[in-house]
C-alpha cells in the first residue's frame, strides 16, 4: 500500500513512514484474525494483542475496526496489482502477453484464496467512503486485463476485438479468477490449478477469436 493510499486514513502520528510500518503490523495480525473469527466477532483488542501493540497505541493508527479491514482490502489488491505488473514485464508479446498475465493472476487468486473470500464477504461492513475505494480498486484491476487486451489488438493478434468486447473479456477474466476461490470445494477434487490455468487461457483466448 501507498502513502497516499494509507494517508486518507487520519492519523495521530506525523512519521509516514512509521504509519506504514505499523499499519502494515496490524493488517497482518488482523486478517488471520478475521479469517479465523469473522470481523464482527473480531475484537480492536485481540487485533492490538496479536501485533504486539498497545490498544491505546492501535487508535493512533486507525480510528476504528472499519480502519483496519479497508486496510486489508487494500493489501489484498496490492498483491493482486504486484503480480500482474510483474506478468506484465515478462511477457514477450502477442498472446502470450495475456496467457502469462492470465497465469500469474490465477495463481495470486490461488495462493490469495482466503484473503479475497474475505474481502468479498466483508467488504459491506466497511464505511461507505472505504466500499467506494474497493470497488475502484476492482476496476483498476481490470482496466489492467483491458490494457493487456487493448495491446494485443494493436499487434494485430485477436483484431475482431472491439472496445465492448474487450471490456466484458477483462471482467470475465476477473471473474473466472475468483470462480476458482468460490468454487474450490469442487475444482480442488478434480483439477491442479495449472490445470485451471490451462483450460481456462484456452477458454479465454477461444473467447477472444
Amino acid at each position: 500500500m501507498t502513502d497516499k493510499d494509507q494517508a486518507k486514513i487520519p492519523t495521530q502520528i506525523k512519521d509516514q513512514d512509521l504509519v506504514q510500518r505499523r499499519r502494515s503490523q496490524i493488517t497482518d495480525a488482523a486478517v488471520g484474525l478475521f479469517i479465523k473469527k469473522g470481523f464482527h466477532k473480531t475484537t480492536t483488542r485481540q487485533i492490538a494483542q496479536a501485533a504486539g501493540i498497545a490498544i491505546g497505541s492501535l487508535y493512533e493508527y486507525v480510528a476504528c475496526k472499519e480502519d483496519v479491514l479497508y486496510l486489508v482490502c487494500e493489501s489484498i489488491h496490492s498483491e493482486v496489482q504486484k503480480g500482474l505488473v510483474d506478468a506484465l514485464e515478462r511477457a514477450s508479446g502477442g498472446r502470450s502477453v495475456l496467457a502469462e498475465v492470465i497465469r500469474e493472476y490465477f495463481l495470486v487468486c490461488d495462493w490469495m484464496s482466503d484473503f479475497i473470500l474475505l474481502m468479498y464477504q466483508e467488504t459491506k461492513s466497511l464505511l461507505p467512503p472505504w466500499q467506494k475505494k474497493v470497488l475502484e480498486n476492482e476496476l483498476r484491476i481490470t482496466g489492467l486485463f483491458s490494457d493487456v487486451l487493448t495491446r494485443i489488438r494493436s499487434y494485430g493478434d485477436l483484431p475482431r476485438l472491439d472496445e465492448n468486447s474487450i471490456e466484458i473479456t477483462a471482467h470475465n477474466i476477473c471473474v473466472l479468477g475468483h470462480m476458482w476461490i468460490f468454487r474450490r470445494w469442487f475444482f480442488k477434487r478434480h483439477y491442479s490449478i495449472e490445470d485451471y490455468i490451462d483450460l481456462q487461457t484456452k477458454f479465454i483466448l477461444g473467447m477472444c477469436e
